[in-house]
């Protein structure tokens, strides 16, 4: 039943990518017709003098755009397809490296991937002190997985592991296709929709013709779906998908107590500068105040409890710093050594008794 489960929720997967991509062109010329609705509200395109006509010139050029929108499409799918890597790059600051520059952790990620069977994914690393990770990459041999500078120096070699396993899930579990392409698209959707915004915005609400208040309506509410959307593409990723990758890896490591104590370290440690529809990618990427309402990630609190009650994790204090034995102190090489001798000074308490310093 559990693989059943899993190759049922990769097929759900591998539905939601097909279901956006199809989507996009007919979003599209939806987001088309705003436009051209703006452009008569501004001047742009010669008003028919009435709401009715204009509404039919709009429609009439929708019509004839559709084979542009459709070559735009087809053309930002193939940007996004030959070019999804080094657009993320640039929106991360990440850069790829190789075993010789990580040595240690490019051998945890191999170790990983070769207990499951596949190719190494590509390592990549953000010079950034925050703590997180995500995977990318849209088919076998285009895979990545990148982390920052401030989760390698901050958790130990088997919460590190975890992570990676965390991120290794995402690609077994195709999770990491239908991130990438709502990431991309949703980036194009919002653009559209602040181009629409913009243009109302910069006429002050002036409209030529008649019916131009309801032209300025009708392109805020295109917009304002254009946005909408843009929230339920990001949604169609769905939450549960963190679970499922914090259960591989446990899977992987056999190790729930390191991913908790990672997901302990990274909770409030993990804002990256990257654009909103990217961060969805991401290990973790705290919502607060309404926006919950619309988040990519289920808290952490509830992926430890889960980790617990599922997966037998314990959530591990770690011990705090013993005092040296009588007589020794700690080198700054960690070493203990007999303490040097050192005079007695006597000084005065507060209730009049001497007392060595």
């Amino acid at each position: 039943m559990q693989a059943l489960g899993l190759q049922t929720y990769i097929w759900n997967n591998n539905l939601r990518s097909i279901f956006l991509l199809a989507g996009f062109p007919v979003l599209l010329l939806v987001m088309v017709f705003g436009l051209e609705l703006a452009a008569l509200v501004t001047g742009l395109l010669p008003s028919q003098g009435t709401f009715e006509g204009d509404v039919q010139f709009a429609l009439g050029l929708m019509a004839a755009s559709t084979p542009v929108a459709l070559g735009v499409a087809l053309v930002w799918f193939a940007i996004a397809y030959l070019f999804n890597q080094v657009i993320i790059d640039a929106a991360t600051g990440s850069r790829k490296v190789e075993r010789k520059d990580e040595p240690e952790l490019y051998n945890l990620l191999e170790n990983l991937a070769i207990s499951r069977g596949l190719k190494t994914p590509a390592l990549r690393v953000i010079e950034s002190d925050e703590m997180n990770a995500f995977a990318s990459g849209l088919h076998p041999g285009r895979f990545s997985i990148t982390v920052t500078r401030g989760l390698m120096q901050n958790l130990t070699t088997p919460e590190l592991e975890a992570v990676l396993a965390h991120e290794l899930s995402h690609i077994i579990n195709r999770d990491v296709r239908t991130m990438v392409i709502a990431a991309i698209f949703a980036g194009i959707i919002t653009f559209i929709a602040e181009m629409i915004f913009r243009s109302m915005r910069f006429t002050g609400g002036r409209g030529r013709g008649k019916g131009g208040g309801a032209f300025i309506l009708i392109a805020l509410a295109i917009a304002a779906i254009g946005y909408v959307l843009a929230i339920v593409v990001r949604m169609a990723i769905s939450r549960s998908r963190e679970y499922v990758a914090d259960a591989g890896s446990v899977e992987l490591t056999k190790n729930p107590d390191a991913m908790i104590s990672a997901l302990t370290k990274v909770s409030g440690h993990a804002h990256l500068q990257a654009p909103e529809t990217m961060r969805a990618m991401f290990l973790e990427n705290r919502s607060e105040g309404i926006m919950s309402l619309f988040a990519t990630h289920p808290p952490i609190e509830r992926r430890i409890a889960a980790l617990r009650q599922y997966a037998g994790g314990r959530i591990i204090e770690p011990a705090g710093r013993q005092p040296p034995p009588t007589g020794q102190i700690v080198t700054p090489a960690g070493r203990l050594t007999p303490k040097p001798d050192q005079p007695t000074v006597s000084r005065v308490g507060p209730w009049g008794r001497g007392g060595p310093v």
